[in-house]
């Protein structure tokens, strides 16, 4: 009897030692790379309160914008592995910032535990008609072509997914444009809309309220097929530069040697946040396509992704200043 009540008090000693580790009554940090009002930040805030419904605990945004992301990650990668300090990265921060940067503070695959994909992120191609009157991408190539040096593009800044995704197409259409790198989202779309620079590569979500509006023009998503939040927006490799495709995702990662419980927790909290029906209509209205994996899966895509884009950086030929 006594061995039986022994061996049922140690097998609830890993619940015990996680509840230690991980008491719900303190909020959970989730550190931004990128501005409040980014892509980013609209997707963490839609998953906010679901999360937090399945978790029990408290979630808080802590924005710390700058080298691309980097700033955040050496937080996170420096923090405690007690659940409380998350990183919502991207495939910027954990794909490209990797081949980027010649020397970075941490290691993007071993100083990280990888959770989930949480969206993938079509980005189109925003102009400002005032600028350049284009209606259609060829009309743009061509206009861009006749005028080499001439245009500009913004960026979120040197070396964001966003200013590879515009280079890349850059080199495949064989224009000549001047490439000008803002300090996140929403200051490089104010560029564009207020006509200080030609045009940007936009995550739909963020650029849709100036569309219905009338102030930019939207010429090609740069994913593979079209994007359901604007449907009569064609791909940029069907309107004009067969072959060109690019997304980005958002996902959440912990410092390395996260608890193994803790991962699965914060992972499937994900997964119930995506699969709910409110939810999920509200990203995908903003052109946003939910993602979840697996903790091993996840992992296999940030290697894939880093291979992916140390390719890109090495075509385009980018730099950081």
């Amino acid at each position: 009897m006594k061995l039986r009540l022994l061996l049922s008090l140690l097998s609830l000693l890993p619940c015990v030692a996680l509840a230690q580790a991980w008491p719900q009554q303190q909020p959970i940090t989730i550190m931004m790379g990128f501005p409040a009002g980014s892509g980013v930040d609209v997707v963490a805030r839609m998953l906010e309160e679901p999360m937090e419904k399945s978790l029990g605990a408290k979630l808080t945004m802590d924005y710390r914008v700058g080298a691309g992301g980097n700033v955040a990650s050496d937080a996170v990668a420096k923090a405690k592995p007690d659940g409380y300090t998350l990183l919502l990265g991207t495939a910027a921060t954990h794909g490209v910032n990797a081949a980027l940067y010649k020397k970075l503070p941490f290691d993007v695959e071993a100083d990280f535990t990888p959770i989930s994909p949480l969206v993938n992120v079509s980005n189109v191609l925003t102009v400002n008609p005032q600028v350049i009157d284009a209606n259609t991408l060829k009309e743009f190539i061509d206009k861009v072509k006749a005028n080499p040096g001439k245009y500009n593009y913004a960026s979120t800044g040197n070396g964001t997914g966003t200013h590879l995704a515009f280079a890349e197409f850059v080199s495949k259409a064989g224009l000549d444009m001047v490439h000008v790198p803002y300090k996140g989202g929403p200051e490089a779309l104010t560029s564009v809309v207020s006509g200080t620079t030609c045009c940007i590569f936009n995550q739909v979500q963020t650029v849709i309220p100036q569309y219905k509006a009338g102030r930019v023009r939207l010429l090609g998503v740069t994913t593979r097929t079209r994007v359901s939040a604007v449907p009569e927006v064609p791909t940029i490799a069907e309107a004009g530069v067969p072959g060109y495709e690019s997304y980005t995702w958002f996902a959440l990662f912990g410092p390395k040697g996260l608890d193994v419980e803790i991962v699965n927790k914060v992972n499937a909290a994900v997964k119930a946040a995506l699969e709910n029906p409110a939810t999920r209509d509200k990203l995908v209205a903003l052109g946003n396509t939910p993602r979840w994996e697996t903790p091993k899966q996840f992992r296999a895509t940030v290697k894939s992704d880093r291979a992916k884009w140390a390719a890109v950086v090495k075509q385009v030929g980018a730099t950081i200043d």
